[in-house]
């Protein structure tokens, strides 16, 4: 006799809570019997859940859409600045230009969350000349460490000479 599937099966009786006899199909393979109808769904709550959950995540990819727009609108300044350092760079076989990119005010769309669980779709400001702040930022704090390390060493230097040069004019004068 061919099966319609590969595990054998058949048809069991079993009671609801009203008592009305109700067919499933089980499993002859099936160790534990089924005593009990299964409890329907609440799809009203689960719909709630599951809207809320899908507002979160668009949320979520729209700041993630805008960290990454923030990261390509950088690297357009990068490569505008290398192609700028570079000598003579063609621009489809023009002349050279000074500036090849003018740089306005920029944001990206944002969404935030307030304190009463509500969000706001607002922007937020790219700022484009971070780098090179933070660049001479960093080059002044180390000219100053250079700076406190050449005068520590010159104080090392001739509070160690100036014993030599008094010792040196001792054996000179002794000599005499």
């Amino acid at each position: 006799m061919p099966y319609k599937s590969a595990s054998l099966a058949c048809m069991k009786k079993i009671q609801d809570t009203d008592k009305k006899p109700i067919l499933l199909k089980v499993s002859l393979l099936q160790l534990a019997s089924v005593t009990s109808a299964i409890e329907p769904l609440q799809p009203q709550e689960e719909k709630i859940i599951s809207e809320q959950e899908r507002l979160i995540a668009q949320v979520k990819r729209i700041n993630q859409m805008a960290e990454e727009l923030e990261a390509a609108i950088l690297e357009l300044k990068a490569i505008a600045n290398t192609l700028k350092t570079q000598k003579g760079y063609p621009v489809l076989n023009q002349e050279p230009c000074k500036n090849i990119c003018q740089y306005f005010a920029v944001s990206v769309p944002w969404v935030k969350r307030k304190p009463d669980e509500s969000f706001i779709l607002t922007t937020r400001r790219v700022d484009l000349f971070r780098a090179e702040r933070e660049a001479a930022q960093l080059a002044e704090q180390l000219r100053q460490q250079t700076k406190k390390r050449l005068a520590l060493q010159r104080h090392k230097k001739n509070k160690s000479g100036a014993g030599t040069k008094c010792l040196f004019k001792k054996v000179l004068v002794n000599k005499s």
